[in-house]
Formats: C-alpha cells, structure tokens, sequence
C-alpha cells in the first residue's frame, strides 16, 4: 500500500507511572517505530505527540504519522481524530496498536474492525471516529492469574521473565506495522498471526 498516508497511533497512558506498564505496549511498538527511523517526537496541537516518517524503499515508500496521546487511554478519540482530520487521514488508513487482554503474552494479531472487548482507548476512538473500520495491531498482554481485576492487570509492570522477552515482542509489534503498511493486511496476518 505504498504512496498512501497512514496515520499510526500507540495506545497508552501520559506519566511516568504508566510508561512500563502493560497498557502502554502500544506507545512501546511507536516509541520503537521512531527509533528505528529516527524520527523525534513533537507536540501537535490536537494535544498528541507525533513523529513522521517513511516506511518502504523509494517511490514506493508510504509517509507515517505515528501518534501517542497526550492524555489518557479513555480520552484518546477525541484527539487522534482531531489529528487525522488535521493530515485528511481516513479511518481506513489508521492503525492503532493496543494491549490485548484475550491473546497470550507475546502473540500479535492484525485485523480490521471489530469490536472493542472493553477497551475505553478503543471505544474512545470508535466513538469519536464514529465507525470502527480502521486497523488493529493487538498486542497479548494475557489474562492475569486467579482473582486479580483486569483492570489493576494492565495497569501493573510486566512480570520478570515478561520483561525478558518484551524487547523482541515490541520488535515484532514494529515489524508487523512495517509490513501492514508495505503488504497488506492479509499477508501481515499470515507472518504474525501465529
């Protein structure tokens, strides 16, 4: 899908407290994406923080905005539809990286549309966007163990041996934009639906 405009937002919490936590796995796949095109992070006035970039070789190459809110997870909508009005980018053409509870610690599943499964990041941007067509890059965070609140589950730390894998499960988050962007959904799927 080269020569396009997409517009690429990680899902998470503004704060020191919340930047290593399970919920933002999605700022940690953009956060990624900017280092490996070294492109830097500015603050756009729909009140997120954007970096541009291009993904793919020469003519081919698509122009990436990635995005992370400034505010917090139910609050996203308002401003990544702000943004992509501002860059007269389609829903059809956003990608949002977000946690997953329903899907084992480090496995990824692209997709496009759905429902949101009880994400506010994502009922945020259904609500604002006022469709949910747009793509999903679902990051397994796991169910958590015995009677702990989903909700205190995505918020806590990655547990140790978690951590230990966590830099090449973002890599793979990384990678699997890379290809949504160049290929297409449908081999995106087949290389990292597994």
């Amino acid at each position: 899908m080269p020569n396009e405009v997409w517009l690429v937002v990680g899902l998470g919490n503004p704060g020191d407290d919340y930047t290593s936590t399970r919920h933002n796995i999605g700022q940690m796949v953009v956060d990624e994406l900017a280092t490996r095109y070294k492109s830097r992070w500015s603050t756009h006035k729909s009140r997120t923080s954007v970096a541009a970039l291009k993904i793919g070789v020469g003519d081919g190459a698509a122009s990436v905005i990635l995005a992370k809110s400034l505010g917090f997870m139910n609050e996203t909508g308002g401003p990544v539809k702000a943004l992509a009005s501002f860059y007269k980018i389609e829903p059809a053409h956003v990608i949002v990286i977000h946690d997953e509870l329903d899907i084992p610690f480090a496995a990824i599943r692209a997709k496009i549309a759905g429902g949101d499964n009880g994400h506010n990041g994502l009922k945020s941007l259904t609500s604002a966007f006022t469709t949910a067509e747009y793509f999903r890059i679902r990051m397994g965070i796991g169910r958590p163990m015995g009677q702990q609140d989903p909700g205190d589950f995505v918020l806590k730390t990655f547990a140790s041996a978690e951590k230990k894998a966590l830099p090449e499960f973002i890599d793979r988050g990384a990678d699997s934009v890379e290809s949504l962007v160049t290929r297409g959904l449908e081999i995106t799927q087949q290389n990292f639906n597994i």
